[in-house]
């Protein structure tokens, strides 16, 4: 598995909320329930799916969101926040934050067009292609 990423341990702290899977992917982990990702592991640290009404929970605990490097500089991906250090020794709690992010992470996947309706989308703004006639 990647750096950093221990699918035993992850599981372990999840465990009061549930099962989930460990993907790899990009040099860290994706968190998903039911095909659905609400969570990040990067470098040995979890990031879970956030929005306008539970960042501010984060930034009390003195979260961040999670950055990745490009060749341009550092990009913050603001929808994903640090798990705050103290969660990892209350499972009862990282349950609450792990429920919250799953949410968030459900209603997104919900909003999103199904990769059936974007194919049939594509298809109808192709132009349609002309016969070619035979000369005679």
């Amino acid at each position: 598995m990647a750096d950093g990423v221990d699918p035993n341990h992850i599981s372990d702290l999840f465990a009061v909320f549930g099962p989930l899977e460990v993907r790899c992917m990009f040099g860290g982990a994706g968190l998903f329930v039911q095909g659905v990702m609400f969570g990040i592991v990067d470098d040995g640290v979890i990031y879970l799916k956030a929005d306008e009404a539970t960042i501010p929970a984060y930034k009390r605990e003195h979260s961040s969101p999670f950055t990745y490097a490009t060749r341009t500089g550092t990009q913050a991906l603001t929808s994903y926040w640090r798990l705050p250090d103290r969660l990892y020794d209350e499972p009862e709690e990282l349950a609450e934050w792990a429920r919250r992010a799953l949410s968030i992470a459900q209603r997104a996947a919900a909003a999103k067009p199904s990769s059936s309706a974007r194919s049939r989308r594509r298809r109808r703004r192709r132009p349609a292609r002309k016969q070619s006639r035979p000369d005679g």
